[in-house]
């Protein structure tokens, strides 16, 4: 009686340990594992073809099943895993799998691509390793307004009910993860690596989704480490570390055409630390239509050594793209940033810039507290077509009552 009791609470203690690993599991049966290794993959050889044919296997399955890439290291070539599948997949990446580091031998914008799939997830500890040195020194999108862009790591299309988990994104040439018309999507406890002088790596970016969520998760780029694009709803950001990159963007907004709202964006509880920006919402001047960014929170962001810790721009205009002269097209409303602490490397820690046809409203500045220790003197705020609403402490005091 007592060995058995024993053996029981042994049992519950290891499966309490990894959860989401045992919940994903549990509904697989055994004969629903396609290990690549069974479809002729090898470590330090190309596995491309067997990968796909795994998924193949799997995505016909009528039940949950799980594709496993085991330890070891791999090459992988640009890969399209495309559904709709029978039943859910589970992908337990656990090696490393490396890119091609020649950009131009890809011929989409996605090195591994998932697409039109409802119920999914990807996890096991593995590496996406872009191998992105190369791209970055030979192009320059980031001062271009239109250029032939590398490919992106890991690309999410149309997919729904998914997660993903416990993976690392290593050195992409482009974004890290992108998130393209997706819906109740989780992203946590993941790791995203670039250095900081990787141009346009931003960590995650997500246009024309909903329902997304980011938790505990580490961001070390040379870009916006979240960013959200136009069409973007109901997303929640937390326990972010962010850092070196160049914060938390929405934006930009307001470059193209028929751009969609974007509402709903949460961001709490985060970490940015040696950064280029803060939290930040950013649009460009003579957008070629209107549109809306409505209900954006910020709250209890703790800011380490960061440039412009809280901003609004709507004067967005990088290398000289666009016509400042004239005003963006995008209305900002309803906005908070509160409980916003730490150091700014900048004399503007606040810096609130809208748009002169269309001034920002009810934005809300709550409890700040920002210092700057530089040759410039105390820290400083700078608005601009704004008239925000005041709560608790502001250091500095932010945008007085005559501006």
């Amino acid at each position: 009686m007592w060995h058995m009791l024993a053996v029981m609470r042994r049992n519950l203690q290891n499966t309490s340990k990894s959860p989401r690993v045992a919940d994903e599991n549990m509904f697989v049966d055994e004969a629903q594992v396609f290990n690549v290794k069974k479809y002729g993959a090898k470590a330090n050889s190309d596995i491309s073809k067997a990968l796909l044919s795994a998924w193949k296997d799997a995505c016909a399955s009528k039940s949950r099943s799980q594709v496993v890439v085991p330890g070891g290291t791999y090459k992988l070539n640009e890969v399209l895993f495309e559904g709709p599948c029978k039943a859910p997949v589970d992908m337990k990446v656990q090696g490393t799998l490396q890119a091609n580091g020649d950009h131009s031998a890809f011929k989409t914008d996605g090195w591994v691509t998932f697409q039109h799939i409802d119920g999914f997830s990807l996890s096991g500890g593995g590496t996406f390793d872009g191998q992105g040195a190369h791209a970055w020194s030979k192009v320059n999108c980031h001062e271009k307004r239109n250029c032939g862009r590398p490919p992106i790591n890991i690309r999410f299309n149309y997919v729904s009910n998914a997660e993903v988990h416990d993976i690392t994104s290593l050195n992409s040439k482009n974004f890290h993860i992108n998130l393209l018309g997706c819906k109740s999507f989780n992203i946590q406890h993941i790791s995203i690596v670039t250095p900081e002088n990787s141009p346009n790596t931003d960590g995650i970016h997500i246009g024309r989704s909903n329902g997304i969520k980011i938790l505990d998760t580490s961001i070390k780029t040379g870009d916006d480490c979240i960013s959200m694009g136009d069409g973007t709803h109901e997303v929640d950001i937390e326990k972010v570390t962010c850092g070196p990159g160049h914060g938390i963007s929405v934006g930009s907004l307001g470059k193209y055409p028929n751009e969609q709202p974007v509402s709903g964006i949460r961001v709490k509880n985060c970490t940015l630390r040696n950064t280029m920006n803060g939290v930040r919402i950013k649009t460009w001047p003579s957008s070629p239509g209107q549109s809306t960014a409505s209900d954006m929170h910020f709250d209890n962001i703790l800011m380490d050594n960061v440039g412009n810790p809280i901003l609004i721009d709507q004067e967005y205009c990088p290398w000289g793209q666009c016509k400042l002269q004239v005003p963006s097209k995008v209305k900002i409303s309803n906005v908070s940033f509160k409980n916003i602490r730490g150091t700014s490397t900048t004399h503007d820690a606040v810096k609130l810039v809208c748009s002169k046809s269309l001034p920002c409203e009810n934005v809300e500045i709550g409890t700040i507290d920002l210092k700057y220790h530089g040759p410039e003197g105390a820290a400083k705020t700078t608005c601009l077509n704004i008239r925000p609403k005041f709560s608790g402490q502001q250091n500095p005091v932010t945008c007085s009552k005559k501006s």
